[in-house]
């Protein structure tokens, strides 16, 4: 359906998405951090506002916008905690001060990683990183805000915008005659265009009155590793997938930890009637059929 939507982070990886994937007729409005920063309360204020009374379009705000650089995080909380928890709660408060129905990106980092089947949306959090510290508090922020509000986690996402891993993976490609890729640490990989769609179709619910579960899962269909999803952007550029080699994470030391295993059950997405994303290794595929060129194209 026609909607006005305000996308918070609308430069970002998924938020130039979210923009070019909006409905036709939809009044969009994808402003980047330099234009609205989600910490800036006035700022914010105003933007729900505008949106609020504009034209005769039911609002939704998507929120994309988010610190993600996980290990700088370990060593920048103040800006991460900014950005990640301050920003969604006067983002949140805004919205329910106007009555627009906010829907809020999170992160399979606000749960421990040390699972053995698909977490489920009202299991226990345990973030171990500052960076799924800080979008946990986003969560809750959220959540307890009196808005409209929802909570959707993903997990590894990938697109044609800004520095990811399969773009990275591209690359070294064609670098290196092989490579050393983690192997212990299980996930979703998950596809900008088909995220954004996913969110766009909840957003479109919301506007409509619809009120699906306030946290909800989406990510790519199924599961991989780190090494498995090397090995498939591999084979996506027409070479041999073996040249990428299982490593361990502890091979690879990195400043925050990452969670051994982070793959999210679908139930509720699915249970509220919304499209579930299709696996990642189709989605994948499509990705580079889509938008090849910028997976190719490394500087």
């Amino acid at each position: 359906m026609s909607m006005a939507v305000l996308i918070p982070g609308g430069t970002g990886q998924l938020g130039r998405e979210l923009a070019t994937r909006a409905p036709e007729g939809a009044d969009v409005r994808a402003p980047g951090s330099a234009d609205l920063d989600i910490t800036n309360a006035g700022a914010v204020v105003e933007a729900v506002k505008s949106l609020a009374g504009s034209a005769s379009l039911p609002p939704v705000v998507i929120n994309a916008a988010a610190y993600t650089a996980v290990d700088a995080a370990e060593e920048d909380a103040n800006r991460a905690f900014a950005v990640n928890a301050d920003g969604p709660r006067v983002l949140a408060a805004a919205c329910s001060a106007h009555d627009v129905p906010l829907i809020h990106v999170s992160t399979d980092y606000v749960f421990p990683g040390d699972a053995d089947s698909p977490y489920e949306t009202d299991d226990e959090l345990g973030p171990r990183s500052v960076y799924g510290v800080t979008k946990a508090a986003g969560e809750e922020a959220v959540l307890g805000s009196g808005a409209r509000a929802w909570v959707v986690r993903t997990a590894w996402v990938y697109g044609a915008h800004g520095s990811n891993f399969v773009k990275t993976m591209a690359r070294l490609a064609g670098e290196r005659a092989e490579l050393s890729v983690v192997d212990d640490q299980r996930g979703s990989p998950t596809w900008t265009g088909d995220l954004a769609t996913g969110l766009l179709e909840l957003a479109g619910f919301v506007a409509a009155g619809k009120e699906p579960p306030t946290v909800l899962h989406a990510t790519g269909g199924g599961d991989t590793t780190w090494c498995g999803l090397a090995r498939a952007v591999f084979e996506e550029l027409g070479l041999d997938p073996a040249r990428v080699k299982p490593a361990t994470t502890a091979d690879y030391p990195r400043p925050a930890a990452r969670p051994a295993f982070s793959v999210l059950s679908g139930a509720a997405w699915r249970s509220a009637g919304l499209t579930p994303l299709r696996p990642w290794r189709e989605a994948l595929t499509a990705a580079f059929a889509d938008d090849g060129a910028a997976y190719r194209a490394q500087p």
